[in-house]
């Protein structure tokens, strides 16, 4: 049954079909993109397409394998655990620190895991695979970005700040307490992004979870209470990630192989 407005109209699901349509509407875009990057000397022409193609190829795969998670409970965690080692794979790579990829592991699902289980322990999501799936891809995506954000601006403030952590250790500071006054001031700036985005939705723009919600043949209450619980865990497991992120920093564990002969004891 259709999810139904107070005043009990029927909404009708938005639905876009594997047609011959679908498929002209992404060659027109995709023609579209590569006339702009040629017309615009961007460089980005035969990336655009190998792109869409990969895109289309990939989702394609996804939504085979979508179909029998969203049939079984236990296919939903395997593809939830699959979603997590993968994110902690991009961060790891993308912040330089590949060789630590389980230090990384630990701050992100020290982000991730606190915030599923308020949601689906307080009940305001059903534990179900058509629920899991998607409230857990969105945390761990977004967690992944902040980590990668987190991490790098850390990394850069210690390679430009080295002098600062060196003089830290001249006068007496724990190699932990050095780094942290090179890194310290980018610890509110990790968050700030996500701060800002959660107290502009709605006015400033209308993310994916509301947009799916009505797409879906929810209503527009529906829409909002479902954005409001993904952002504010959002928020929150980005809070938790790059906190521990960066005490690990600290005790020099989540570090690049160029920082970790740098910053000695």
């Amino acid at each position: 049954m259709w999810p139904e407005h107070p005043n009990g109209a029927k909404l009708s699901a938005v639905t876009v079909n594997p047609t011959w349509q679908l498929g002209l509407a992404m060659v027109l875009l995709v023609a579209l993109a590569v006339i702009a990057s040629l017309l615009g000397r961007l460089g980005v022409a035969k990336a655009s397409v190998i792109a869409s193609v990969r895109a289309v190829v990939q989702l394609g795969i996804v939504s085979v394998i979508l179909a029998y998670a969203l049939a079984h409970m236990w296919a939903a965690c395997l593809f939830t655990v699959l979603m997590f080692a993968i994110a902690v794979h991009t961060t790891a790579n993308r912040s330089g620190v590949s060789a630590a990829w389980m230090w990384a592991a630990i701050a992100m699902i020290a982000g991730v895991l606190p915030v599923l289980l308020i949601i689906f322990a307080t009940g305001c999501a059903p534990l179900s695979p058509a629920s899991l799936i998607p409230v857990a891809g969105i945390i761990i995506g977004n967690i992944m970005s902040g980590h990668t954000l987190a991490c790098r601006r850390f990394f850069a403030d210690l390679r430009e700040g080295i002098g600062i952590f060196e003089a830290g250790l001249a006068v007496g500071f724990p190699r932990r307490d050095a780094i942290a006054l090179v890194t310290e001031p980018s610890v509110t700036e990790s968050v700030l992004p996500t701060v800002d985005r959660t107290a502009t939705v709605g006015l400033v723009t209308l993310p994916g979870a509301f947009v799916g919600v009505l797409l879906g043949g929810g209503s527009a209450l529906q829409a909002g209470a479902a954005q409001a619980l993904v952002l504010i865990g959002i928020l929150a497991g980005q809070a938790v990630t790059v906190i521990v992120a960066h005490e690990l920093i600290k005790g020099a564990k989540l570090l690049p192989e160029d920082l970790t002969g740098k910053l000695h004891p």
